[in-house]
């Protein structure tokens, strides 16, 4: 799951969905957006499509100016982390009033000040030192903060993910072929193309897909990422999550 990777004083916290924390913020607070600065970032498939998508950017454009892609040897999918300021180290999509893309920040900025254990637990990741909302009046059970964040579809769409990135961590696989690393990336983080692959190449010709859900992936950016999640399943496992159209026997000329 991505993470906001900070170093801060806090000992492991596990705390349920029914645990009340104080918290609040706002621009008042003198350490607003402070969070914000000096962080790793990990994004998803998701955040990348509701960020490029809340800036009015293609995917290119994003990945591009606001991405660090890591990629290491024999990994499938590399880790795309939300780029820094190279100066001040802060996220260059705030500003003095918060987030420009507040209703399309990823799950990391979502989920502040807190973060998911293993075990599905809560924790404050938040530098109780620094954090000065953490000492608000304003009490959140965490399931409120969860639905008032709007969290569910992140998580939805994060576990959907996770069917793809799990089992790659569990196998070994001797991929050497640069056009499969390129094809993965591109259906997972840059749906722009992945849309264009499917829909002006010959895909449809070569794989059964019923016509709801080519209505559907047409329509709707969540569908064609779902979409792209079984391709890769498809493609990298060979799940049977899609079927190659049959062609027609050629008939032999009459005698």
């Amino acid at each position: 799951m991505n993470d906001i990777k900070k170093s801060n004083t806090n000992k492991m916290e596990r705390m349920d969905a029914d645990h009340v924390f104080q918290f609040s913020c706002s621009p008042g607070l003198t350490c607003f957006t402070q969070c914000c600065q000096d962080v790793t970032i990990v994004l998803t498939p998701y955040d990348v499509l509701r960020m490029k998508n809340g800036l009015g950017i293609t995917a290119d454009e994003f990945l591009d100016k606001y991405t660090l892609i890591l990629s290491k040897e024999k990994r499938l999918i590399p880790l795309v982390l939300l780029k820094m300021g190279d100066q001040d180290k802060k996220c260059p999509l705030v500003t003095e009033k918060g987030c420009s893309i507040y209703e399309d920040r990823p799950w990391p900025c979502r989920m502040f000040p807190l973060d998911v254990n293993d075990d599905g637990t809560f924790r404050i990741i938040a530098d109780r030192t620094r954090c000065l909302g953490l000492s608000s009046s304003e009490k959140w059970p965490i399931s409120e903060w969860l639905i008032d964040q709007g969290i569910a579809i992140y998580e939805q769409m994060n576990d959907l993910f996770a069917q793809v990135t799990t089992p790659l961590q569990a196998t070994d696989l001797d991929i050497d072929n640069p056009k499969i690393y390129q094809m993965t990336f591109m259906a997972l983080y840059n749906l722009d193309k992945f849309r264009e692959f499917v829909f002006k190449s010959s895909f449809l010709d070569k794989f059964e897909v019923d016509q709801t859900t080519v209505e559907k992936i047409k329509r709707s950016d969540i569908e064609l990422l779902k979409f792209s999640f079984e391709w890769v399943k498809f493609g990298i496992f060979g799940q049977k999550t899609f079927a190659v159209r049959q062609r027609p026997e050629a008939t032999s000329p009459s005698a």
